[in-house]
C-alpha cells in the first residue's frame, strides 16, 4: 500500500474536491450531493484533504468533512476517493482523522448516509432508524435549510434524494 497522507484542506483544495467529488456526484451515479465550487469554498473548514506522493509531488486523492449538527452530534460527508486509489487505505485513512476531529470536538455521536454500510460498519458504525436525538433537538434541527441535516432527520422531503442509502450512526 502507499503511503497515504492526510491533512486539513486549504481554500487552493475546493476545485480538487470538486474533481474528487463529482464522478459520484453526477446524474448517472447519484451517491454524493453536487455542489456549485462556491460551496466549497464555503465549506473548506469542514474538509480533509487525502494525498498520495507520485511523480514527487503530493497529490489529493480522496476528500472527506466533519459537520457539527449539534452539541454531541457531527456528520461525516463528502468521503471521496479517486477510482484509481480505491482499496489502498485511502477512505480507511480520511475516516480515522475525522473520527479522530469528531473527538477533539468533544462530540458524542458521529451519523453518516451512505451506501458503503460493510465500510462504515467496519470503522463502528451501526445502522439506525428512527429519531436519533431527543423531540427538543429535532425540533431545533427542522430549522436548519442544510439538506445534510434533512437527511439525518428523515424528512420526506428529502427521500428521493436518499433512496438506497443507509443511515449508520458511531457512539463516540
Amino acid at each position: 500500500m502507499d503511503k497515504v497522507r492526510v491533512r486539513a484542506a486549504l481554500p487552493r483544495d475546493a476545485v480538487a474536491i470538486r474533481d474528487l467529488v463529482e464522478p459520484y456526484a453526477n446524474h448517472e451515479r447519484h451517491i454524493l450531493i453536487p455542489r456549485d465550487l462556491i460551496g466549497y469554498y464555503e465549506e473548506i473548514p469542514e474538509f480533509l484533504i487525502a494525498e498520495m506522493e507520485e511523480d514527487g509531488r503530493w497529490v489529493p486523492v480522496g476528500c472527506g468533512a466533519l459537520h457539527v449538527m449539534w452539541e454531541h452530534l457531527g456528520e461525516v460527508r463528502t468521503l471521496a476517493v479517486h477510482a484509481d486509489h480505491l482499496r489502498q487505505g485511502v477512505g480507511h485513512a480520511l475516516l480515522v482523522r475525522l473520527i479522530a476531529r469528531a473527538r477533539e470536538f468533544e462530540l458524542s455521536q458521529l451519523f453518516c448516509l451512505t451506501f458503503e454500510v460493510s465500510f462504515f460498519a467496519r470503522h463502528g458504525f451501526r445502522v439506525i432508524d428512527g429519531p436519533v436525538v431527543p423531540p427538543d433537538v429535532f425540533a431545533e434541527m427542522l430549522r436548519s435549510h442544510d439538506s445534510g441535516v434533512a437527511e439525518f432527520l428523515d424528512l420526506a422531503r428529502v427521500k428521493p434524494n436518499t433512496l438506497g442509502n443507509t443511515r449508520m450512526l458511531l457512539d463516540l
